[in-house]
């Protein structure tokens, strides 16, 4: 296993998400293992999907989703106002691990519980069922997804350069995170191929579904 460097610049790289991705989770998941290994740090940024899909015709299993999952994206940018930025992390993390892996949903109980595992008062409940605070939730979506266009989803990811915009790509889109030094390579394949003027896509259709176990 290759680890950083103690005295390696560590690159501050941006994830914008939304909780009920299970896509993004996974590849949450992945950023956690490359940390490990390469000098990388996740910055956590909301997207929402309900935002993305605001106006579109859904297929009739995803409109259920579409209003509910506004509720957690919206707690989310409340407690990054009212607490800062670094409180994103740890409550994605506690609302992914709610979603995804327990099944808990969408509503009040998750929120409340995540709320309590990372010390959030749990008044920021109450953000999910008002409007407050969806223009800061629409610039923060458009801030990860203007770079990479409207017809893709989360994961987005960007990646700063030394002059110019940052890269930025939706995805990778994987069934089950790799761990340890394979995790750490398909980082430097994807920042590669990404860092490649003119790269637009590499895609195959997909044969499972998503898988939240170590790999």
């Amino acid at each position: 296993m290759t680890n950083p460097s103690p005295d390696q610049a560590v690159t501050a790289i941006d994830l914008w998400f939304d909780p009920r991705c299970p896509w993004a989770w996974i590849a949450t998941q992945w950023l956690l293992e490359v940390e490990q290994v390469r000098a990388i740090e996740t910055h956590f940024h909301v997207m929402s999907l309900s935002v993305l899909n605001d106006g579109r015709e859904l297929p009739e299993k995803y409109r259920q989703g579409q209003i509910d999952g506004w509720g957690c994206v919206r707690v989310c940018i409340a407690a990054r106002q009212h607490y800062g930025p670094q409180v994103l992390r740890p409550l994605y993390l506690a609302m992914g691990t709610r979603i995804h892996h327990e099944k808990a949903g969408l509503g009040r109980d998750m929120i409340l519980s995540a709320l309590a595992e990372v010390g959030l008062p749990a008044e920021l409940a109450a953000a999910a069922d008002v409007t407050d605070y969806d223009e800061a939730l629409r610039t923060s979506h458009h801030a990860g997804m203007d770079l990479v266009g409207d017809a893709v989803g989360t994961p987005v990811i960007h990646v700063p350069i030394a002059d110019g915009a940052p890269i930025a790509f939706f995805g990778p889109v994987l069934s089950p995170a790799p761990r340890g030094e394979a995790a750490g390579r398909l980082w430097d394949g994807v920042l590669a191929m990404a860092a490649t003027d003119g790269f637009f896509e590499l895609k195959r259709a997909r044969n499972r579904d998503p898988k939240f176990d170590a790999a």
